[in-house]
């Protein structure tokens, strides 16, 4: 439910929530927050509260430390794991310099400028996350292991999968967010599970990608369980991907989806440090399912885009390169952009790839383009694109390349 700032300064005061959590991310990704009292929410609507951002992956130094956190009322949700009576209450928020001015390096705040230019465009992108993870077992001092929690396969079910009831927990979980979990199976890996949820605008996809790791990890936690979402986490097993469901229609309801993918074939090679910054990221490509040649095609899962079965407002493509460890509020944005500027230049995708890459001779996978190899052959990429420098602030560039 969207909230006002008036109604949630009423809510707080009628549902005898005792703390409120400030959410925001840094540029990889990674949630941070800090907690104020609801006596203190008023002035965070108004003013913003400030805290020290020289701690934080891009956010400044000691000499320029203070922004400012605004919370974004209609982000507003309970957190069920707190406890029921003086629960506990969550908003994403927007960063500020002291003067007002918004903070380039705020990513969440890149997507609502993407969806803004999109929106001016007469463009409406929607996306959705498909996000995959491992459960491993905690040793005796409560660390985590490298030991799965089952030996199940894809899709088997209990009592080989003994990750079901997690599942349901975070399932359950997430319906009490107001995210809608659509499905949830065991993955190939032992250990390894998936859990995909109702597809949205972009900003609300983000927002619910980033409250899925959350609520993830903490289910996992209170089962005794490490959820891990690196992208390699086992050398001989499946990585994790983070599976992107895209499309996109003009304001008159028109589908754009071919200039879509003719947008996201063109610019991968050059936004993959984005939506695979970890070196163990190039470790998926080409195996298990994971794309390794610029492509794209209906159904085919070795393919780096993908068409889905499904037809009428369900008919989507999928973006399969990516992994957990990418922020989506800067893979979101760059898809909007490299679409944008497909349908800006209407340009067309090539021909359907219709061959099986982990089958096909050498003969035929020479006729294609191959994604960065290494995540140094990415940042090198990355950093001669004059769409990434258009798009992206020369601060994020410059932590993403290492420097």
């Amino acid at each position: 439910m969207k909230y006002s700032a008036e109604e949630i300064l009423q809510y707080v005061q009628e549902e005898d929530v005792k703390f409120v959590r400030l959410a925001f991310h840094d540029i990889f990704g990674k949630q941070k927050n800090l907690s104020i009292m609801p006596g203190e929410l008023r002035r965070a609507f108004e003013y913003g509260i400030a805290f020290d951002a020289s701690a934080i992956s891009g956010f400044g130094d000691e000499a320029h430390s203070d922004l400012f956190l605004h919370p974004d009322p209609a982000t507003l949700t309970v957190l069920p794991w707190r406890p029921e009576h003086g629960c506990v209450v969550r908003m994403f928020c927007d960063i500020t310099y002291p003067d007002g001015r918004l903070y380039e390096c705020d990513t969440r705040s890149l997507l609502k400028k993407a969806v803004a230019d999109a929106k001016q465009a007469g463009v409406d992108f929607a996306f959705g996350a498909e996000m995959e993870f491992y459960l491993f077992k905690l040793d005796e001092n409560g660390d985590r292991t490298l030991i799965p929690y089952d030996d199940a396969g894809y899709m088997d079910i209990a009592p080989e999968d003994k990750g079901e009831n997690v599942r349901r927990e975070i399932c359950l979980t997430l319906e009490q967010m107001g995210i809608t979990p659509e499905r949830s199976h065991h993955e190939v890996g032992p250990g390894q599970n998936e859990i995909d949820f109702r597809y949205s605008d972009a900003l609300s996809a983000a927002d619910n990608a980033m409250t899925f790791q959350t609520v993830v990890k903490t289910v996992a936690s209170r089962n005794g369980l490490f959820a891990d979402f690196s992208p390699k986490p086992l050398a001989n097993q499946p990585g994790s991907g983070l599976h992107i469901n895209m499309s996109a229609k003009d304001s008159g309801g028109k589908p754009l989806l071919p200039y879509l993918i003719s947008g996201v074939l063109d610019k991968v090679a050059q936004i993959t440090a984005f939506l695979n910054p970890c070196a163990a990221s190039y470790q998926r490509f080409g195996s298990h399912k994971a794309p390794k040649y610029i492509s794209w095609s209906g159904e085919n899962r070795s393919q780096l885009v993908r068409l889905s079965a499904a037809g009428n407002e369900y008919y989507r493509a999928e973006l399969r390169s990516p992994d957990p460890s990418a922020n989506p509020y800067l893979a979101f944005a760059l898809l909007i952009y490299a679409g944008l500027d497909a349908i800006e230049q209407r340009l067309l995708p090539p021909a359907a790839a219709d061959v099986n890459f982990y089958s096909a001779p050498e003969e035929v996978l020479r006729q294609f383009k191959t994604l960065p190899a290494t995540l140094d052959e990415a940042i090198a990429v990355m950093r001669e694109s004059a769409f990434v420098r258009e798009h992206i602030p020369q601060k994020i560039i410059d932590i993403y390349s290492g420097y």
